[in-house]
């Protein structure tokens, strides 16, 4: 069958399912990525950079992709996020003192106990998320670009462009990301709907630039590397010349460095 301009010899919709054909996949991503329906385990990979950022992937080779994400707030590398390593990661990214402290209750709330249940049955007094086991806190309702054990899935990855980026400019606009929840909602998940408005939002207000979270940056995202890149720019001093707010501040207003 072909489906658009694209030859295949299957179907990808059908007529009696309009979301199948108004979301059609990523169909020609393994012209560009190996293997594009098999997980990695450390590397982000895509279409614009079919072999990731090598450099990043050899300095955390030992970590998934999923580890690698919230690895910028283990403060001291000992595998635990205490609820203030979130606060002040937060804060180095550029979020104002109120938003910083939501992001501490949602994640250290929300994703202590399941990352707890890798080491006891018992909830964790002091509220910590587990790195080793942060495949745990992978929730419904998400863009499944993480796997259950917490690796990258190129195809699910490219699958959030092809049907939601209707500008084929390699972004999605802050009416695309809804219609990407949206179309990414599981049936009584309002866990699930919470965790990804909260995700996603937080992501535009820190990498949209132009009114679209682009690509390779929303990459950046789901390996961490970004983080790192946001806080490196401003400890400089040079700042961080996107996301939303006044001057450049996510969520109005933010720390200094």
């Amino acid at each position: 069958m072909v489906n658009g301009d694209h030859p295949l010899p299957f179907d990808v919709s059908v007529a009696n399912s309009i979301p199948t054909q108004t979301r059609i996949p990523a169909i020609n991503a393994d012209n560009l990525i190996q293997r594009t329906g098999i997980p990695r385990a450390n590397a982000t990979v895509s279409t614009t950079s079919p072999e990731g950022d090598k450099e990043y992937t050899r300095r955390f080779k030992d970590f998934t992709v999923m580890q690698q994400h919230v690895l910028f707030w283990d403060r001291d590398a000992d595998g635990q996020i205490y609820p203030w390593d979130t606060y002040i990661g937060f804060r180095e990214l550029g979020f104002n003192i109120a938003f910083s402290f939501l992001a501490l209750l949602v994640i250290n709330l929300g994703f202590s106990y399941p990352t707890r249940l890798a080491h006891s049955y018992m909830p964790d007094p002091f509220f910590r998320v587990y790195v080793d086991s942060i495949h745990k806190a992978k929730h419904g309702s998400d863009s499944e670009t993480y796997d259950t054990e917490g690796r990258f899935r190129p195809q699910q990855f490219e699958d959030m462009f092809a049907k939601y980026d209707k500008s084929g400019e390699g972004a999605l606009t802050l009416k695309e990301l809804f219609q990407l929840m949206h179309g990414n909602r599981n049936a009584a998940d309002p866990y699930g709907w919470g965790a990804a408005f909260f995700e996603f939002g937080t992501t535009w207000l820190l990498i949209q630039k132009n009114g679209r979270c682009y690509k390779e940056d929303l990459r950046g995202v789901y390996d961490g590397s970004i983080f790192w890149r946001i806080r490196e720019e401003r400890t400089k001093g040079h700042g961080w010349n996107q996301g939303w707010g006044i001057g450049g501040d996510r969520f109005l207003g933010s720390a200094k460095f």
